[in-house]
């Protein structure tokens, strides 16, 4: 069930209504249902899947807190862990190794078997409950979180709906202590939480795929569109779709999240704003980067060991962020291309500081951050070449020809291919220009509270008109045709 479907419209309403007209009591039981519900909307079997790591998850994190010590709570730690990373190998990497190990072994002309490969589909955000349920028995052994003792609302903390298939991957410190309190209708609140749902799915419906009219057709078949421009356009149009789309849907779970009288975790600040890649990276996808670092990169040692071990645990950190997304060598490229940014930008700190000296920005703080704005921006957008392309091949195909055709552009050749296809699909260009501006300019606004303000001022009448052009606006020129989100693959 997709949050921009017609299914979703008819189910959000009625769950609202039962949650807030049941007593308290049976409220847990309607959103544990709801959520299984939504989940088993796209392959009831997979629901067995969920079940089964709630099971293992709850008898691990009940008996470790039973256990006073480390050493006797290791044990169950070990089954969640192997249990969960045992289930994403299976659905999601098994194939991949194992054809990566038969493409090393005929390279190498090493004796090899074909080996078995299963046939299974992915279950819909698996990579996403997995990892929220490892960070809640990671908690619970190392004492920073009391094991959950009801089962039906670790059931919920695992599977509530709004964040169940693409996050934010929130904490159990953060979650359970909600799914405790008794939530009172607060019109306030889910006037909020239904501007938010707007706002979203007009990320989603407006920019992003809209976006993706423009994206699709170059890079799923970029060998017949070698001009350096038309390349360079989708991967800048892939930039604001993916962040369109993901922000999208968090703003969506977020919003629908507050309506019945949760919070979660902000998942996007602005990441395009970002002066530099490590802080890109504490504002995009903020409940994962904020997972890694605290599960893995802390874990490993951090940036407490000497720099080159630093170096490495970065890194690692990075290459499994990767493969989290994807088992696919274009997703570990990815990765291992902001690791690489990371280290680099570590390294080369008192490089950059005695540049920035010797021209002159050292004084000129806002300039200097215009310059960090623009080159994070130019180095994250490379790197989401091999994060959409089909395979590894595409991504260098597209790489290597960016700065093809250039030297053409006053010429019939590449200027002609960029008429055609900007008169092709003047619509989609004209609006998905529009709608990025319009959205990075409210967002601006919205962060600087200066919108809240505003729009907390007017009139009842003034609001509702705004509500009412967001409607008309994702009406007129929202792309319909359910269009899954990017993340739900992972």
């Amino acid at each position: 069930m997709l949050f921009n479907s017609l299914h979703f419209l008819v189910f959000f309403p009625l769950v609202v209504g039962l949650y807030f007209g049941l007593p308290p009591r049976w409220r847990g039981g309607l959103l544990l249902l709801a959520s299984y519900y939504f989940y088993m909307s796209w392959r009831a079997v997979y629901a067995l899947l969920l079940l089964a790591t709630t099971l293992v998850d709850y008898y691990s994190g009940y008996r470790m807190s039973q256990l006073p010590t480390k050493q006797a709570r290791r044990p169950y730690l070990y089954l969640s862990l192997v249990s969960n990373l045992g289930t994403l190998f299976v659905f999601k990497y098994f194939n991949f190794f194992r054809d990566s190990v038969l493409q090393l072994a005929e390279a190498f002309h090493l004796p090899h078997g074909s080996g078995p490969a299963l046939g299974l589909l992915l279950p819909v955000g698996v990579s996403f409950y997995t990892f929220q349920s490892v960070g809640y028995i990671i908690d619970v052994y190392q004492g920073r979180l009391g094991a959950e003792r009801n089962f039906g609302r670790f059931a919920l903390f695992v599977a509530f709906f709004p964040q169940l298939v693409a996050g934010p991957i929130e904490r159990g410190g953060h979650m359970l202590p909600q799914f405790r309190r008794v939530h009172t209708f607060d019109y306030a609140r889910v006037v909020s939480g239904l501007r938010l749902m707007a706002w979203g799915l007009f990320k989603k419906v407006v920019v992003a795929d809209r976006l993706a009219l423009l994206v699709n057709p170059v890079f799923n078949n970029p060998r017949q569109h070698p001009e350096g421009p038309l390349l360079l356009l989708a991967t800048l149009a892939f930039t604001f779709q993916i962040y369109g789309d993901f922000s999208g849907y968090t703003d969506m779970a977020r919003g629908a999240a507050r309506v019945l009288g949760f919070d979660f975790n902000l998942n996007f600040r602005q990441p395009y704003l970002s002066a530099s890649v490590p802080e890109f990276w504490r504002r995009w996808h903020i409940s994962l980067s904020s997972w890694f670092r605290d599960y893995v990169y802390i874990p490993l040692g951090g940036s407490r060991v000497r720099p080159a071990r630093a170096y490495a645990n970065l890194l690692a950190v990075f290459l499994i962020s990767g493969l989290w997304h994807g088992a696919n060598w274009t997703f570990l490229v990815w990765g291992g291309l902001h690791g690489f940014y990371l280290v680099l930008s570590t390294w080369a700190r008192p490089l950059k500081e005695k540049l920035a000296h010797l021209t002159g920005l050292a004084g000129r703080p806002r300039l200097r951050r215009a310059w960090g704005v623009l080159v994070t921006f130019g180095l994250v957008a490379y790197a989401w070449i091999f994060f959409r392309a089909n395979t590894f091949g595409d991504a260098v195909f597209i790489s290597r020809h960016l700065l093809s055709g250039w030297d053409q552009l006053g010429g019939r050749g590449t200027a002609t291919l960029l008429l055609e296809f900007s008169q092709h699909y003047r619509p989609e260009l004209a609006v998905a220009a529009v709608s990025v501006l319009l959205m990075l300019g409210l967002e601006y606004l919205g962060r600087a509270r200066s919108l809240q303000a505003w729009v907390s001022a007017q009139t009842a009448a003034v609001r509702w008109s705004g509500y009412v052009g967001l409607a008309l606006l994702i009406l007129y020129l929202g792309v319909f045709n359910s269009t899954s989100f990017i993340y739900f693959q992972f």
